[in-house]
């Protein structure tokens, strides 16, 4: 399927796009309590050429259960040494707060919004261990678009398998290893740009 030219791309709602997928401690065999983020990617997208201007990416260290399960490596690629002397997750929300800044995405006239592929992210994910940990969170992490549902709006059908899915349904071939955060960002970087292209202009609709 040809691409259409960014000339068609109609004016967003948005300066950028953050597209955020975290990865986090599992296992297949056992509840881990609490779950906690191992892998912070962040794209940052500009929403007028749909291209990837920066890049926030760090491993995090886990706490609680800082030995990660043989599952956990295998499904995400991060090993134990990825994840070893790294920040922890409080060091890590300062820091990429530090990078919004640098990037001027703070800046009282630029207006951006978090992309993820579900709710998961930011509606369980960062918020549970936040609470867990009593970690401050940012009132920016409240507001996001769940590509599944731009998708479902954009293309008028829901896509099985979600992420692989999607790029299936648009012909987008997939990138890099699934379920390695940062890959992951870049594909549904991708899917965000294909849908941009067809028209569609991205909407918050984060789950309520």
């Amino acid at each position: 399927m040809a691409r259409s030219s960014n000339s068609f791309i109609q004016q967003q709602n948005y300066d950028y796009f953050l597209v955020l997928d975290f990865e986090a401690t599992c296992d297949e065999e056992r509840r881990i309590h609490p779950i906690e983020i191992i892998e912070f990617p962040v794209l940052k997208i500009n929403a007028r050429t749909f291209q990837c201007e920066s890049t926030f990416h760090t491993y995090v260290t886990p706490t609680s259960n800082p030995q990660l399960t043989k599952f956990c490596t295998n499904l995400t690629g991060i090993t134990q040494d990825m994840v070893t002397d790294q920040p922890k997750l409080d060091e890590v929300l300062k820091n990429f707060h530090a990078w919004l800044t640098n990037e001027k995405l703070l800046d009282s006239n630029v207006k951006f919004i978090f992309v993820t592929c579900g709710d998961w992210d930011l509606y369980t994910m960062l918020p549970s261990q936040c609470s867990y940990f009593h970690l401050p969170r940012a009132e920016y992490f409240d507001r996001w678009i769940n590509i599944k549902k731009s998708f479902n709006k954009a293309v008028g059908k829901y896509s099985r398998g979600g992420m692989m899915g999607m790029l299936n349904d648009l012909n987008i071939q997939h990138a890099g290893r699934h379920h390695s955060g940062i890959d992951d960002c870049k594909n549904i970087a991708e899917i965000l740009k294909v849908l941009a292209e067809r028209g569609y202009v991205f909407h918050e609709n984060r789950k309520y």
